[in-house]
């Protein structure tokens, strides 16, 4: 194969990133935008030793599962890459996924994971589920202020007035953001220059209560409190009250603030936010509970499947009510004050002060008093309080427990997954149980291996499509101590959790 060369190509799987791949003579040929049972005319772009990119000049036949996109730049947007795929066929993708994570970089065998496989929690309706979206702000060829996305594998932005993903809203407030930019004559950021001044726009929503009610379980998902943060190349805004006056005139809108990023590199955000107007943080509600979020924080951005993503976490813990647990990556306490309903002492660590300070606003406001928070790196935090070099403060006041041992360890880490640090900690300290949260399949699979390695066993795992038509997904596991066997569940015929009960008996009554 060489560059340019054009040949038609059959796709019959879809890459780690969404693109489809093909095999040509030999080669593995990755293709955006094409899906498995096409067949396209294709056209190299760059050509490896052993695998090959190329473009879809032309689709020769499309895929019995391809369908017509609702959205018009979901074929040159990097969001959406399954945008054409039918969604029943997205959850089956997403599933294997996993599936194929877990065998070929954890080394689990096929037929025990079938076993304890549960199906893949999908949606009913996949449309304009996120309350988080993050526009990047520019020019385009006539130097008319632009908002959207950026292209797949580049830093070009396409053009976008309305996500299908996100909420209709988003284009009056962008509309707005635009409008007072050209008026005022406030320039867009410019990557190549480091020149410019607002760089990204950044829209959170949250569900507040009822009117007339503070309770978190008479939320009204058609009451929105909307925060709007201006990312900005600079120390301040400069016309910011015409803005502030705009934007504070849309209804739901409860905060507008700006964030400092002065960096040269592809960070969004910066360590400094000003408030301008409004509170400094929205108030959205899951699971009866109440959360501050600002624009820092993490939240989970399709708040119905946080629903089924936490309740299947909370089903795994077990909880009895008497435990002590570690919730590791925290964030703003949303798993934590979960839990904190059941159990008896949580402690939550989360590397980003703002969102541990809303974490512990959360739980005040919650009324959860055995619910404690950290700011630090987990691997450095965690080591030091189970060696009594650190306290969580009234933490260890909490009565029946050894202050330090968890009966569960919760972890949900970034892309990048767990430090090897916090995991060999974790196995020094032996929980009773562990239930990891995790975002990409492939560093799943390689921390279930050393935690494999070092003690433990795959009990139960359950796929959630968080992000409905990109070719991202969460994954809920449960892992317990090992158990001596002879024979696995497989081999005596009994249900996985039948099988783990009689186990679990029997251990104790030895």
């Amino acid at each position: 194969m060489f560059k340019n060369q054009e040949f038609q190509l059959e796709i019959t799987d879809i890459g780690d990133s969404g693109e489809g791949i093909g095999h040509f003579e030999g080669m593995a040929v990755f293709v955006n935008g094409t899906l498995p049972g096409d067949v396209i005319l294709a056209g190299a772009t760059k050509v490896k030793k052993k695998y090959a990119y190329a473009r879809m000049i032309e689709l020769i036949e499309p895929s019995a599962y391809r369908v017509e996109s609702p959205c018009p730049i979901s074929d040159k947007c990097g969001g959406c890459s399954l945008m054409s795929l039918s969604y029943e066929k997205q959850l089956e993708y997403k599933a294997k996924k996993v599936r194929d994570k877990l065998i070929r970089i954890g080394g689990f065998d096929e037929r025990f994971l079938d076993s304890i496989a549960e199906p893949i929690l999908g949606m009913t309706d996949p449309m304009r589920y996120r309350n988080k979206a993050q526009y990047p702000v520019g020019e385009d060829g006539n130097g008319r202020i632009i908002t959207g996305f950026y292209a797949v594998h580049s830093h070009r932005i396409v053009a976008a007035e309305d996500c299908y993903i996100g909420d209709k809203s988003d284009a009056d407030i962008l509309s707005v953001i635009k409008k007072w930019m050209t008026k005022n004559d406030v320039s867009a950021y410019d990557e190549t220059s480091g020149k410019g001044v607002v760089r990204h726009v950044l829209i959170r929503r949250g569900c507040a209560s009822k009117e007339g009610s503070a309770l978190a379980t008479d939320v009204d998902e058609n009451i929105q409190q909307i925060l709007v943060c201006l990312i900005v190349n600079s120390n301040d805004l400069p016309y910011k009250e015409s803005l502030i006056s705009d934007l504070s005139r849309i209804q739901g809108m409860h905060s507008i603030s700006i964030n400092i990023n002065t960096r040269r590199d592809n960070v969004i955000l910066g360590k400094v936010t000003k408030t301008l107007w409004g509170e400094d943080t929205i108030r959205d509600h899951s699971l009866g509970i109440g959360f501050n979020i600002s624009p820092a924080s993490f939240f989970q951005v399709n708040r119905r499947q946080t629903v089924k993503l936490y309740e299947k976490a909370l089903s795994y813990a077990s909880l009895t009510g008497k435990e002590t647990v570690w919730d590791l990556y925290c964030g703003i306490g949303t798993i934590s004050l979960f839990l904190a309903q059941k159990v008896k002492k949580v402690l939550g660590v989360e590397i980003v002060p703002e969102a541990i300070e809303d974490a512990k606003k959360n739980a005040k406001e919650g009324g959860f008093d055995n619910a404690f928070f950290m700011t630090g790196a987990a691997e450095e935090i965690i080591p030091a309080y189970y060696e009594g070099r650190i306290s969580f403060g009234d933490a260890d006041e909490v009565a029946g427990h050894e202050a330090g041992h968890p009966d569960v360890v919760v972890v949900d880490p970034p892309r990048k997954g767990c430090d090897e640090k916090l995991l060999a900690t974790i196995l020094s300290v032996g929980p009773d149980r562990i239930v990891y949260v995790s975002c990409d399949p492939a560093t799943l699979a390689r921390d279930l291996r050393i935690l494999t390695d070092g003690g433990y066993e795959l009990r139960k795992y359950c796929p959630c499509d968080m992000f409905p038509f990109s070719h991202h997904v969460e994954t809920v596991v449960l892992m317990g101590k090992t158990v001596t066997r002879s024979k696995s569940h497989v081999d005596l015929g009994l249900d996985v959790e039948d099988y783990y009960k009689i186990k679990d008996a029997e251990k104790e009554q030895e």
